[in-house]
């Protein structure tokens, strides 16, 4: 069966994630929980803590089924009440502010043979944004797209920069990455097998990217100002997760497990009222730099 397929494979690549997250930090192992969804279905949530480089991350793997919320059916607009969905979930909050935060998601998600699609996404949330590091990142993941389709990285691209954007403060996340939903054979011209390599191929690369960019940045000082700067990043993160992210609301509207749904939120953040940089400043500059629209690749 298909989705028997993308289960295996999406368990396998959250294996080789967790396994290369532990080796990149040097000290910490995840903590893993099994869990069943009342209502069908389950996940594994494995949780890092405390390392040498990783102050908080998750790597999550869900593949549940049952009924829908009305307000789930309308929001996708579908009639059919079953529904299956599996998926990998990842954010990283790194103790050290010059390296990034970053997130990455694939899922399928299914209610018959005609009613199926592919979605998911990688983006980057640097605390200081370093021009190198974001168009080696871009670069990865537009060559990772060109392999499947020439046109699937500056889309996925535009739409991560219009999904990853705090409408309330005016400003992007971070630098954006890719974006797409609702991938199927009639709106892309591949067929199934070709879409789950393409779902593959965004997870398997997560590993080279983060990993090299841990190593650019991990033994970088920094100071006190340096923290506090992060802290109020990592609330910009909080406010986009919790207000806007879509993976979060399905999960809390399909009664998922509040734990696994909440490990994105960062160990420590602040809200400095009215917080302005200073004029030239590090900060100053990466906060120019959080809008819609740069070609990084």
């Amino acid at each position: 069966m298909f989705r028997d397929k993308v289960v295996a494979a999406y368990k396998q690549i959250q294996d080789d994630i967790c396994k290369g997250l532990s080796q990149a930090d040097g000290l910490v192992e995840y903590e893993e929980e099994i869990w069943t969804r009342e209502g069908g279905g389950g996940g594994r949530t494995r949780i890092f803590q405390n390392g040498n480089i990783i102050e908080k991350g998750g790597v999550n793997f869900s593949a549940v089924h049952g009924n829908l919320p009305e307000a789930v059916k309308k929001s996708f607009k579908v009639d059919s009440d079953e529904f299956f969905a599996a998926g990998v979930s990842i954010v990283i909050h790194p103790s050290n502010p010059f390296v990034p935060i970053i997130h990455m998601n694939i899922r399928y998600f299914e209610m018959d043979a005609q009613t199926r699609w592919f979605g998911g996404g990688i983006d980057l949330t640097p605390h200081y944004v370093f021009d190198e590091d974001v168009h080696f990142f871009h670069k990865l993941l537009k060559d990772t797209c060109d392999e499947f389709d020439a046109s699937f990285y500056p889309k996925f691209k535009k739409r991560a920069d219009d999904y990853f954007f705090i409408r309330h403060r005016e400003e992007t996340r971070g630098v954006g990455g890719i974006f797409y939903d609702r991938l199927q054979p009639d709106n892309t011209g591949l067929d199934w097998d070709q879409l789950f390599d393409f779902s593959v191929a965004v997870g398997e690369s997560f590993l080279p990217a983060y990993t090299a960019l841990i190593e650019r940045n991990r033994n970088k000082p920094f100071t006190p100002e340096n923290q506090e700067w992060q802290y109020l990043r990592r609330s910009r993160y909080a406010e986009f997760n919790l207000v806007y992210d879509s993976g979060t609301k399905f999960g809390l509207e399909t009664n998922g497990r509040i734990e696994s749904i909440l490990m994105s939120l960062p160990p420590m953040a602040k809200w400095t009222y009215n917080y302005k940089p200073s004029e030239n400043s590090p900060e100053a500059a990466t906060q120019a730099r959080l809008i819609k629209g740069i070609d990084w690749a």
